[in-house]
């Protein structure tokens, strides 16, 4: 009989690998869900967050265009907050959100509302809806500005028709506004009727069956079923269109002409046209990365405070 001098017992080596396999494998179970998401971090850090917090470290500079940058801290904001062209510039981005946004999602609303009954052709409808928005900014702006040109622009001779005199629509404090909003309209309403038509298919059918059995006409269906069902949605709209608004530059750039001046007496000037004129035409770029910054930061609180009245108002129901 043969003794074994190996003090290891009998198949530890076999029961380790087995051990060791389990190991991996739940390290591959646990590790795989970051595996699968690292490629959007990784472009979100390379192309979303990298650029944001080196164009904070640039707002901290004096950077000229083709020069090199030197520190001065927070005098370009101190110049910002100091300079009455940003607070018109901050005015006109404003003003020309809420003329654009409102009417607009009224407007989106209530074609996703038309469009949600059965017509005839209600496919070709929706599929109209979407062509504004695949145009382009620069065709859809340029033939606006013909349509209102001052003197031979379809919109004053509409106006003629009614006794109504030719309007300056660029030259003008809220005519040009309008008309910049008007544009926007144009562009974005159907986009948004097609949300609120995905969010009102999403409502279910029993709740509109039981308020016609109650007796509750459409208009009251409406306010008390379909307008409960979209409050997500609407939220969705109202913080995705005062994003958007924020962020105007193309309608009103193409609008005057291409100069970032925003008109003579800078009456359309948005936030984005007065980063663009620091930026690369007086090629001050530290100066245009405050802007890019402060623009930043108001889309953050008007998000916050259009959440916030949201969530009041569901509360409050």
């Amino acid at each position: 009989m043969t003794l074994s001098l190996d003090p290891t017992p009998a198949g530890t080596a076999t029961s380790a690998r087995p051990a060791w396999r389990s190991r991996l494998h739940r390290w591959e179970g646990r590790s795989a869900p970051y595996v699968y998401i690292a490629p959007f971090f990784l472009v979100f850090g390379a192309f979303g967050l990298f650029p944001l917090i080196y164009t904070a470290w640039i707002s901290l500079h004096r950077y000229r265009l083709g020069g090199s940058m030197s520190w001065i801290g927070l005098d370009n904001y101190i110049w910002l907050f100091t300079n009455p062209q940003f607070y018109n510039a901050l005015w006109k981005t404003i003003t020309i959100g809420i003329l654009s946004t409102v009417p607009q999602l009224l407007m989106a609303l209530g074609l996703a509302h038309l469009l949600n009954y059965k017509l005839r052709g209600r496919t070709f409808f929706r599929v109209s809806m979407i062509m504004p928005y695949a145009t382009s900014v620069a065709a859809a702006t340029l033939v606006f500005t013909q349509l209102f040109a001052r003197d031979a622009g379809a919109i004053n001779w509409l106006l003629g028709l009614v006794g109504i005199d030719s309007i300056d629509w660029r030259n003008g404090d809220w005519t040009a506004q309008i008309a910049i909003s008007i544009i926007i309209i144009w562009r974005w309403t159907g986009y948004n009727a097609l949300i609120y038509l995905a969010g009102m298919q999403s409502i279910p059918q029993d709740l509109y069956e039981a308020a016609a059995i109650d007796g509750a006409s459409r208009w009251q269906q409406f306010l008390h079923v379909t307008l409960p069902g979209l409050r997500p949605t609407i939220l969705f709209t109202i913080v995705v269109s005062t994003i958007g608004a924020s962020q105007v530059f193309g309608e009103p750039l193409i609008f005057g002409g291409g100069q970032p001046t925003g008109g003579a007496l800078g009456q359309y000037q948005t936030l984005g046209l007065f980063m663009y004129e620091q930026g690369w035409t007086f090629g001050q770029l530290g100066r245009a990365a405050t802007v890019a910054w402060v623009t930043f930061a108001v889309i953050v609180v008007l998000v916050l405070i259009n959440t916030w009245l949201a969530r009041r108002r569901e509360r409050a129901a």
